[in-house]
């Protein structure tokens, strides 16, 4: 008996009960695509506004400054530190800071004043991508500043509108200069969204006296994406051969990293109940798949067909259903998910603003298509196809003739 033959016949000829088991099995497929895309997503998206639109990879410090950050502290070979790492195989960008009062016309507000070194940042983070208002800082335009939404609400101010800044100078007297509002961000970190604002590292060099050389901060970010992290934050210490502090994104935020990592275990087990769900959906279109031909494989049984051959006719078919349902599946669901990687899923009316240890979670869930989120639910389809039409495929087969042709 040619099995592959009489199996294509057979889900050629019940068309309608073939269609609507492929129609099951291809949207569970889908929907296991797409939930694991967007969950890769979502936490893919929470590390990028860590990484990515802050902290870098790696940061280097004196040893004191993030517990007493004092102007004075600084990386006096910042500029020649940071192109030995560059050579190295890495990125890096020098960063300078320091404390004041930023007044509009209606309020004012504490400042944290962040010089940014126009070169290299957008090779450490991705902060200039993620404007809400307006342009990103230029060197044409050196009394341009961009600051975070909030602060720019409790500020009450807009694009082109001045602000007054008051501090101290690296020597002791009082700096103070206005600015204008160049750009506006988006939600990224509280301490950003409420009370940063952006300049070019030479502007706040001239506007706090600071030498010409010498930075508070160094960030670095990975060149290859695949690398450990834990081994590249210890290259970078073995490059330093200072007594500076050398330390991770992890390890400057713990509580983040352990979020993230209890959020992919939240993921896994979300996953595992979409594909218990799924698994209910399989086993619901192979038993009715089944149970409906049982007058027909009486007859078969009848005919001489012995209970083995029809359970390899019932496999067949269930492998030729399940590979056009996991194609049809396959192309839904990267579809879907190519759809929401590009243009991502709106949640503002739910997410908008919220925030998690200081983090803020962006309110568009974009889904992140890889091998693993495409290609586990295909396995996961084949696997449960199998597991499901076990059970009804040895029922019928050790029926009774007699009893399976009067079956109602």
């Amino acid at each position: 008996m040619n099995f592959a033959k009489l199996a294509a016949r057979n889900v050629y000829r019940n068309s309608h009960r073939s269609l609507v088991t492929v129609a099951a099995m291809a949207f569970a497929c889908a929907m296991m695509i797409v939930f694991s895309s967007l969950m890769e997503g979502i936490i893919a998206g929470s590390e990028r506004n860590v990484v990515a639109m802050n902290t870098g990879d790696i940061q280097i410090h004196q040893q004191t400054y993030r517990d007493d950050p004092d102007i004075y502290k600084m990386i006096e070979t910042s500029t020649q530190l940071s192109e030995t790492i560059r050579q190295a195989g890495f990125f890096a960008a020098e960063r300078l800071f320091t404390f004041g009062l930023m007044a509009s016309d209606d309020s004012s507000s504490g400042v944290q004043l962040r010089g940014v070194d126009l070169l290299y940042e957008s090779t450490v983070t991705e902060i200039n991508q993620n404007l809400l208002q307006g342009d990103w800082l230029d060197n044409n335009d050196a009394h341009g500043v961009v600051i975070g939404k909030k602060l720019a609400r409790l500020l009450d101010v807009s694009l082109g509108d001045e602000l007054i800044f008051v501090g101290q100078t690296a020597d002791g007297y009082m700096a103070n200069d206005s600015f204008r509002v160049r750009g506006i961000l988006k939600s990224i970190a509280t301490d950003i969204d409420s009370a940063s604002v952006f300049m070019s590292n030479g502007m706040l060099r001239e506007l706090i006296s600071l030498p010409e050389q010498g930075a508070h901060q160094l960030v670095i970010m990975r060149a290859d994406r695949k690398q450990d992290l834990a081994e590249a934050t210890e290259k970078i210490r073995t490059l330093v051969k200072q007594d500076l502090e050398v330390m991770s994104w992890r390890q400057l935020m713990p509580v983040i990293s352990r979020f993230l990592e209890t959020a992919q275990v939240q993921t896994l087990i979300m996953l595992l109940f979409t594909y218990i769900a799924v698994a209910s959906v399989v086993l619901n279109a192979m038993l009715m798949s089944v149970f409906e031909r049982i007058h027909e494989f009486g007859i078969m049984k009848a005919m001489g067909v012995s209970p083995w051959q029809i359970i390899r006719l019932v496999y067949a078919e269930t492998l030729i259903q399940t590979v056009v349902a996991s194609i049809v599946g396959l192309i839904l669901g990267i579809s879907l998910s190519w759809y929401l990687q590009q243009y991502g899923l709106d949640m503002t009316s739910l997410a908008d603003g919220m925030t998690f240890a200081g983090i803020a979670l962006d309110p568009v869930w974009h889904a992140e298509l890889s091998v693993n989120s495409s290609l586990v639910p295909i396995g996961f389809l084949f696997v449960m196809a199998a597991i499901a039409v076990l059970y009804p495929a040895a029922k019928v087969a050790l029926m009774q003739p007699l009893e399976a042709i009067h079956h109602q």
